[in-house]
């Protein structure tokens, strides 16, 4: 599991990789706080992601939300893995639900 924040001038890039999970749950929600502290469009690499769990999802989800909330773009990049949309869909999000 790693997930790390980058910042460029005019946006925040946190990459998920590997298995996001409730260990890593205080890390993503921190990354989440400082990218949205930032006032910049929010960017969320999920192509290299083997797995999120639960926890991941709402994180996600809540972030998101936040986002718009706040008037910041949020946007995701790369395909998820067939697990991480077998997740999305046990969860009730559905095929790429919370990517839309």
């Amino acid at each position: 599991m790693s997930i790390s924040l980058g910042q460029a001038d005019d946006s925040s890039r946190i990459c998920l990789e590997g298995a996001v999970d409730i260990a890593s749950a205080t890390e993503l929600k921190k990354s989440f706080l400082e990218a949205l502290a930032a006032g910049k469009e929010i960017h969320v690499s999920v192509e290299t992601a083997t797995d999120l769990d639960v926890t991941a999802v709402q994180l996600i989800w809540a972030a998101k939300r936040e986002a718009k909330r706040l008037g910041l773009g949020f946007s995701f990049e790369g395909q998820p893995s067939e697990a991480v949309q077998g997740t999305l869909a046990s969860v009730g999000f559905g095929e790429l639900a919370i990517f839309d």
